[in-house]
């Protein structure tokens, strides 16, 4: 066998996840349930992949989650027993509206407020501008 067809014999043999990544991917919470607080130990990590600020995201997971929360370093503390899979799914709502783009679905945007009141998601790989429909600032 040459090389061009070990390498077709290796491709064909590779599992179908490894072959298409996406460039951006949602990243799960890491932490661990202390009495009745919740501790996220990789929230600045979450918030640098969105390259969103970290107070951001806090305002909106207390608003969503209904519970008070503060930053200690790196982590988020979350001061209620909550379940891994719904810190996930609030995280994964908080990308769709505030992180990707709704015309091209690339995380490559901006959060810009014009005239002191309307936000605005701005893209910065196919230009679009929409409006943030979630009150948030």
């Amino acid at each position: 066998m040459n090389y061009e067809e070990l390498l077709k014999h290796a491709r064909e043999n590779l599992p179908k996840s490894l072959l298409h990544k996406e460039r951006f991917e949602i990243m799960k919470v890491t932490g661990r349930v202390e009495g009745s607080k919740t501790i996220i130990t990789n929230f600045n990590q979450i918030c640098s992949s969105f390259s969103r600020e970290p107070d951001h995201l806090l305002k909106y997971l207390q608003r969503e989650l209904a519970t008070p929360a503060f930053i200690d370093g790196p982590r988020l503390i979350l001061k209620r027993r909550l379940a891994s899979e719904l810190i996930n799914s609030k995280v994964q709502q908080y990308a769709e509206e505030f992180v990707l783009c709704p015309e091209c679905g690339k995380p490559d945007t901006k959060l810009t407020k014009e005239d002191g009141k309307v936000l605005y998601i701005k893209c910065m790989a196919c230009g679009a501008k929409h409006p943030v429909k979630a009150k948030m600032l």
